[in-house]
Order: C-alpha cells, then structure tokens, then sequence
C-alpha cells in the first residue's frame, strides 16, 4: 500500500491497519506449512493536505476496501508476495492528526460529496477511527 517514504510507519500519528492474508509461494520441491497465515499491514497515513492525504477516499467506503482486487494488488506490492485476501481495520490515530484530518476535510467538502465532516468520515472509514 503505497505510502509516505520516510521509514517506519509506527512513528506515524495515524496509519491505517489491515488484516492480509498472504500465500507463500515457495521454490518446486519446496512446501511450507501454513502454506497461507493472516498478518497485520499498516501504512502511515500521510499529513492532511498534503500528497497522499487522500488516501481513505481513494481507497475506502465505509470501512471496507471498495475495490478488493486493487487492495490485495496494493498489500501484494507492499509484502513483496501473494495476497489473497485483505480488510481495513481501523485508521489509528493521534487527537492532533484526527483535528488536522477534520479540517482539511472542512475545507474542501464538495471533494467528499458530503455536506459535513461527520458524514465524510463514516462515508470512508465507516466507525474504524480509533484516537490513541
């Protein structure tokens, strides 16, 4: 899931959780067991207002991934291996990025479709905001 460049994204103020299910694909004469295993992926979610920031409206409706087959297409490029199956679980976020992420999305409500904030974010993120 492509996402902001500057390293680890559990320094982020927000990022989005997903469960993944990946298949492991190993060499001929080769197995594993599990063959497939269910692992968590975050992605940093990018500052409000700047590149990237869109990434839940792009991505998300609701809660859920609204096109499965581009998010398994988007975790597989981000794990390096088969993904078969994937679902957002929350967006985890500061109070500070949280404000910042209502206001950008203040400004610019006719991009939403939306005539307030509150309906913005359950359109996109469904209830899965969870403040740390």
């Amino acid at each position: 899931m492509s996402g902001p460049t500057d390293g680890d994204s559990g320094d982020a103020p927000a990022r989005y959780v997903f469960r993944v299910t990946v298949r492991l694909e190993p060499a001929a004469g080769y197995a594993t067991e599990p063959a497939a295993f269910e692992t968590v992926l975050s992605r940093a979610a990018d500052p409000p207002g700047e590149e990237g920031w869109l990434f839940f409206r792009d991505t998300l409706w609701r809660g859920e991934l609204g096109d499965a087959a581009h998010g398994r297409r988007l975790a597989a490029d981000a794990l390096g291996v088969p993904v078969e199956s994937v679902s957002f679980s929350e967006l985890q976020t500061t109070e500070a990025y949280l404000d910042d992420l209502k206001a950008a999305i203040a400004d610019d409500l006719d991009a939403f479709n939306a005539d307030t904030v509150s309906e913005v974010l359950k359109k996109y993120l469904g209830s899965s905001i969870r403040v740390e």
